[in-house]
């Protein structure tokens, strides 16, 4: 076969792949009723200065009907500190922040959802679970990360779906179909590229255990590293409310 035929063999069965069909089953192999870890976040800046955060993490549900809890339990200025997330899947999450100095709760705004979360290189929005119906879909080709063969998808948010984000790039391992690669574009411009490595195989789930998080903008990145991870512990939703998120633990 030459070339020429090689590769409108390739085009054409590109276009034969659905790209809703490609997140669905990546999401649908991701899919779990709880899940909770304990996560460490190295912050480097641009002058390369590292400061580091410890959070634990809760989720109940999944895949946006999901509601989810962390707290971040280190340095001592934000111990206690709190974020609850309830994701609808026709919209944006419901966000509240608690802080315990003050004894307060607060609401995130939407238009508050594109800053820094707590000095990291996530923003609050980046804190939100995607769920497939919320975006449209374009299969681009095909990519090596980490010398695996990934599809490249374009994720563009649908009207109804709130986001900083016009567009994004979405790399799928075609094996397992793992996440490995977001980047996240304000029109034309790269703002943030989030990398996924270190994956593991925890409860039949592959899941990657380090997460970068990288500000173009900003020239810093955030490394998130999870630990004690387990899926499908049993919880209850009185546990993912604001009086939960109220009580300090």
């Amino acid at each position: 076969m030459n070339s020429v035929v090689l590769m409108f063999a390739l085009s054409s069965f590109l276009l034969q792949q659905d790209p809703r069909q490609i997140v669905e089953e990546a999401q649908r192999r991701a899919a779990s009723q709880s899940q909770r870890y304990e996560g460490t976040l190295q912050v480097i800046n641009a002058q390369k200065k590292i400061t580091e955060k410890r959070w634990q993490y809760a989720r109940i549900g999944s895949h946006g009907a999901s509601k989810s809890i962390l707290r971040f339990t280190a340095p001592a200025e934000v111990k206690g500190v709190a974020l609850l997330v309830v994701n609808h899947p026709e919209r944006a999450s419901d966000q509240w922040m608690w802080t315990p100095n003050i004894n307060r709760d607060r609401r995130i705004a939407l238009q508050d959802r594109s800053s820094r979360f707590f000095a990291t290189d996530f923003s609050f929005e980046d804190l939100e679970e995607r769920d497939t119906n919320q975006f449209d879909y374009k299969l681009l080709g095909e990519e090596t990360i980490d010398g695996a063969v990934c599809w490249k998808l374009q994720s563009t948010p649908k009207q109804s779906k709130v986001s900083q984000y016009s567009q994004s790039y979405v790399w799928i391992r075609k094996d397992n179909y793992v996440l490995m690669q977001i980047e996240n574009y304000s029109k034309s411009e790269l703002v943030r590229r989030a990398r996924y490595s270190d994956l593991r195989n925890v409860q039949g789930i592959w899941t990657a255990h380090q997460v970068d998080m990288h500000d173009l903008k900003r020239d810093s990145h955030t490394i998130l590293k999870t630990d004690k991870l387990q899926y499908n512990l049993p919880m209850k939703d009185e546990a993912f409310t604001l009086q939960a998120l109220r009580r300090q633990q």
